[in-house]
């Protein structure tokens, strides 16, 4: 891993580097999109970029690893690593493209830090950057043998659902009348729309139908922006202006969240708003596999009107051999669901339980406490984060 000497001029400049990293991935991206617009226009999520929740995303991704480094020099994070190659396989990153962001970020780090870059301190902040770098390449180049694409396929929408007033669901087969190839219950796709103003923008979406489906199935909820971000651009076009009939182009499945469990192990599902997307997935995966295990299912929503996909939760959950639903609605808890916010108190939680979250990085940090503090081991609670992973950045893990 980081050799010793570099190992020491990380620890030492450390605390600068993490003070400056803000302004450092701030001059980094003004750099690296006045010299590639393209990368904003067809590659990068504008609304991240303008909330400057990417910029923060990054900015942790880079102190956590180098953190990492110099605390545990024989160990590699590859829980963070493998979930950031997932995102970039899904969006077809090349291993070129690292030297570009390689020049565009070391010019960041000198204009920031001036002469605190001496050659000790490049050196060792270099070695730390192709570290991470060749081990994202390394892994991306795994996914893609094993997706057998580094490309978008065209897919056409066959049927459109309707699930909430903020929720649609897509259903699409190939266009070009190929195979669709299986993915694990957790994963998502990255879905390619051509905007008004000929932007090419990406978003991933979970598969929110069954694996094993002859047709892709994937859910979208209605993004409300907020200024200056043009929050929700392709999912309002997604909802305007996708019919059936229509194209558009999707990757290969992704995603390190996948359904991972014995026909026995205990499992929780627990997930907010549109976090129940690749829970459904889980469940029909289950339901087909007969899994024999306790399944505890949990969900939480504004209101039952809110709760997309609800026929299918509990129809899927229904066909589990030992299946308990746990329904909250801060507002029209109905009889049979629970009124307020998540609250694993008096669920049942077994030993050896694996848990499976996703929603609001608010409800998973809530869930995952009340996990622990009931005894489930942190190895076994597997999260998915919607958007840039803040959590992860925080975490490092």
């Amino acid at each position: 891993m980081l050799s010793e000497q570099s190992a020491a001029t990380v620890r030492a400049t450390l605390p600068a580097v993490g003070a400056a990293i803000g302004e450092i991935t701030e001059r980094f991206y003004a750099r690296l999109f006045a010299a590639h617009p393209e990368l904003l226009r067809d590659l990068f999520n504008r609304g991240n970029q303008a909330s400057g929740a990417q910029k923060q995303a990054l900015a942790g991704s880079i102190a956590a690893f180098a953190t990492h480094l110099v605390d545990h020099p024989d160990q590699r994070p590859d829980a963070m690593l493998g979930r950031i190659a997932h995102k970039h396989a899904s969006l077809g990153i090349a291993p070129g493209q690292y030297d570009v962001v390689h020049e565009h970020l070391f010019a960041a780090i000198a204009e920031v830090l001036g002469e605190a870059v001496t050659p000790e301190v490049a050196v060792a902040w270099d070695e730390v950057y192709w570290l991470m770098a060749n081990a994202l390449i390394a892994i991306e180049k795994r996914l893609y043998e094993e997706s057998g694409s580094t490309v978008r396929r065209p897919w056409e929408v066959v049927e459109r659902v309707e699930e909430t007033a903020e929720v649609v669901t897509f259903r699409l087969r190939p266009a070009d009348g190929g195979p669709v190839r299986d993915f694990r219950a957790g994963q998502y796709v990255s879905v390619q729309v051509e905007l008004p103003d000929g932007a090419r923008q990406i978003r991933q979406y979970s598969l929110s139908g069954a694996p094993g489906d002859a047709l892709r199935q994937f859910s979208v909820k209605r993004v409300q922006g907020e200024a200056p971000a043009p929050g929700g651009e392709v999912s309002h076009h997604l909802h305007a202006r996708v019919r059936v009939g229509d194209v558009v182009d999707l990757s290969e499945p992704y995603g390190d969240l996948a359904l991972d469990a014995g026909a026995d192990t205990p499992l929780l599902l627990a997930s907010a708003g549109i976090g129940v997307t690749p829970m459904i997935a889980m469940l029909a995966g289950l339901a087909a596999a007969g899994h024999g295990g306790p399944v505890t299912v949990v969900h939480g929503d504004r209101s039952p009107a809110d709760h997309a996909l609800r026929a299918d939760h509990e129809t899927y959950a229904g066909k589990l051999a030992d299946a308990s639903v746990h329904f909250f609605y801060e507002r029209d808890a109905e009889p049979g669901t629970r009124a307020g916010l998540v609250d694993l108190a008096g669920l049942p939680v077994r030993p050896g339980t694996r848990a499976y979250l996703c929603g609001p990085l608010p409800f998973m940090r809530a869930v995952r406490a009340q996990l622990i503090e009931q005894g489930v081991a942190p190895a076994d609670i597997h999260y998915e984060v919607f958007g840039p992973d803040l959590w992860l950045a925080q975490q490092g893990s």
